[in-house]
């Protein structure tokens, strides 16, 4: 955005984590000003925007199997749902699918830089089939680093989930952390202690924490007792009112105060009306397989923050999760609506509907 300074109409904002008076204006891309008077009207409440670092698909479309154009369109729709950045995440393929997926991601990212489009994130394929969810066990691979350095070579690769446990993962570990990847422990049945020992190499995340990993225990606590009490580790967490519940959203908030992503792992029909897609059943909010296990999320942004507040999450709390974490995770440039910082910004409206979003200063559609 270049020349005068636009006004985004708002009562309040967000600003550095506090709750403001005030009108917000952005200019040639960043925040210009903040607290100015607020004229007839106001829309609601001015907030940075979010990152998601787990999202499937969104709007009818599935990451892993889209080409460049319709990642885009995604990527927009995602905007207009408040989601500035977002990694692609690819997952339950071959080695070739999701080669074909990363070279799809670099010819959309070089066509539009600034579409918000992340690095992707592989959930997969180094797995443990003892916690698979609903991934497909026959794409899983024991750890491989020359795999790793193939799909890097193939497209933009920000974000890997893998099980610790496995032979060879420490290798693997040390390769991704080498090429600046955030490494994230999920889908696993690694003790406390594998999980430690991870971290002292490099990962330094747990994926979707309480859901498709070794259960915790009182004298076992697995990945989540590690997530909980190490400070190295942000907590990816799925709010969506369906994985975890009220209590463990507010436990989860406690215990990694700061550290907390919150992510939608979003699907395919979020976004949509659709109540079936392909071998997952859309019933109540909740995506699953025939057999019920949950297949990733229908939930938006919007549903999250409802579904936090409800759990008795602070909303300064809620909204920091939804995008300081994973920013400096992926060692993005901060953002938090002070006066010079990119225009990343959400406007919400008093049930948490994006009433309009900006990405470095330009309109997303809403």
């Amino acid at each position: 955005m270049v020349g005068d300074p636009r006004r985004l109409g708002v009562a309040r904002a967000l600003v550095g984590g506090r709750l403001l008076e005030g009108d917000v204006s952005i200019a040639a891309g960043v925040v210009e000003a903040v607290g100015l008077p607020v004229g007839r009207n106001p829309l609601g409440v001015a907030v940075p925007g979010f990152v998601d670092l787990q999202v499937n698909g969104f709007g009818g479309v599935q990451f892993i199997e889209a080409h460049a154009d319709e990642m885009t369109a995604t990527a927009e729709a995602l905007g207009r749902a408040g989601v500035v950045h977002a990694s692609p995440t690819l997952c339950s393929a071959s080695v070739d699918r999701y080669r074909g997926a990363l070279g799809h991601l670099a010819t959309a990212i070089a066509a539009e830089p600034n579409c918000g489009l992340l690095p992707a994130h592989l959930e997969g394929p180094f797995l443990s089939t003892r916690f698979a969810g609903s991934h497909d066990t026959s794409t899983f691979r024991e750890p491989d680093a020359g795999v790793l350095v193939d799909l890097c070579g193939a497209g933009p690769v920000g974000m890997i989930t893998l099980a610790p446990e496995s032979d060879g993962a420490s290798g693997l570990i040390v390769e991704a952390c080498s090429r600046g990847l955030l490494v994230s422990l999920g889908h696993t049945a690694a003790d406390a202690d594998t999980c430690r020992a991870a971290a002292d190499i490099g990962a330094r995340s747990i994926t979707h924490c309480w859901n498709a990993h070794r259960r915790f225990g009182h004298r076992d606590p697995g990945p989540a007792g590690w997530a909980m009490d190490d400070p190295r580790c942000t907590v990816g967490l799925i709010a969506d009112g369906v994985h975890v519940a009220p209590e463990v959203l507010a436990l989860t908030f406690s215990a990694a105060r700061g550290r907390v992503a919150v992510t939608t792992d979003a699907i395919a029909p979020a976004g949509t009306d659709v109540d079936r897609w392909r071998d997952v059943r859309v019933d109540g909010g909740a995506a699953r397989l025939g057999d019920g296990t949950l297949a990733g999320s229908v939930a938006t942004p919007s549903d999250m923050l409802r579904v936090l507040g409800d759990a008795g999450v602070a909303f300064e709390d809620a909204v920091d999760a939804m995008h300081r974490p994973q920013a400096e995770a992926l060692g993005l440039a901060p953002w938090s609506l002070r006066p010079g910082d990119p225009a990343n910004v959400v406007v919400l409206a008093d049930d948490f509907e994006v009433r309009s979003a900006w990405r470095s200063g330009e309109p997303l559609g809403c």
